[in-house]
């Protein structure tokens, strides 16, 4: 059982168990850090898991409150536009990336 730690006095919980078959669970002990349990690393795929979900939730969120703005006042940006200026920001940080390693 994983227990799952939270703050301000609150009791601990347990995730339920889950059943996998033998040659995963010997997949995923292989990949498990020295002195890391099984158990913190469920917990802590848990928790990532749970992390990537709420921050996709927030970003589908953003998109459609943009989106929603974009309709209300006809003002849009061009894809090309968006696309040209993420490419510049990547280059740049391209760039400075191998300065730093010369």
């Amino acid at each position: 059982m994983v227990q799952v730690r939270y703050t301000g006095g609150v009791k601990t919980a347990t995730i339920p168990s889950v059943r996998v078959e033998p040659d995963f669970r010997a997949a995923v002990e292989a990949v498990l850090a020295e002195g890391e349990t099984l158990s913190e690393f469920v917990e802590a795929s848990v928790r990532a898991g749970v992390e990537r979900r709420r921050v996709q939730a927030e970003f589908i969120a953003r998109g459609l409150r943009s989106r929603d703005e974009a309709r209300r006042t006809g003002e849009y940006v061009e894809a090309d536009v968006v696309l040209e200026g993420l490419q510049r920001k990547l280059d740049a940080a391209r760039a400075q990336l191998a300065k730093k390693r010369k």
